[in-house]
Parts: C-alpha cells; structure tokens; sequence
C-alpha cells in the first residue's frame, strides 16, 4: 500500500508562510511519473482542489484562491511534494491534503496535515 506523509502545518498569523511536505515513502513506489495534487477541506465545508503538478515540473496550475500566493514544486529524488505557501489568510484555515494519482486508475491520498491562520 502506498503512503503520503504530509507534514509542514502548524498555526501562523494572518500575512505569514508554511511549507507543506507530501513525502511518499512507500518502498519502490514509482513517484516520479505521478500528477500531485494539494486539496484542502475546511471545517463546514467540501474538499476543493489547490494545487497540482505534473511529473516533471509541468503541468503546474493553482486554483483562483491561491494563485499568486502558493507555489507547488517537487523533488523527484526525495519523493516529495511542496506547497509553499506566503501571505496566508484566515480562510486559507483547512485541514490540507495531498493526493498522487496516475491515469485516474492508481490513486492515493495523505492523512491531511491542519493549517491555521489566526491572530
């Protein structure tokens, strides 16, 4: 079974960064050639999509709410993704999760890591 590990949330004051980690550490586990994608569910509210990344750098896109402020990145060698993410606002408070997938036929999520922005 494959794992993401997401780590790298905490509480932060409105304007302040974080950098969230998606870290695979399944054993063998082809990450490389996957589309990584950061959601986030707030309390009250439906999962929505962040971010996402192709296998290479490309494919790199950002919903509307982030755009701008996030920025998604991936180290291949250490099977991880990257969501930096600066001047963070209170409704940017959800508990975020990251989600590898590959043709719509494997697909694996983290445990969710919780990010809060308050004063």
């Amino acid at each position: 079974q494959v794992q993401l590990v997401e780590s790298g949330g905490g509480l932060v004051q409105p304007g302040g960064s974080l950098r969230l980690s998606c870290a695979a550490t399944t054993s063998g586990f082809t990450f490389s050639v996957y589309v990584v994608r950061w959601y986030r569910q707030a309390p009250g509210k439906e999962r929505e999509w962040v971010a996402r990344i192709g296998p290479t750098d490309t494919y790199i896109d950002y919903a509307d709410a982030v755009k701008g402020r996030f920025t998604i990145s991936r180290d291949n060698a250490k099977t991880t993704v990257y969501l930096q993410m600066n001047n963070l606002k209170p409704e940017d408070t959800a508990v975020y999760y990251c989600n590898a997938n590959l043709a719509s036929q494997y697909d694996y999520w983290g445990q969710g890591t919780q990010v809060t922005v308050s004063s």
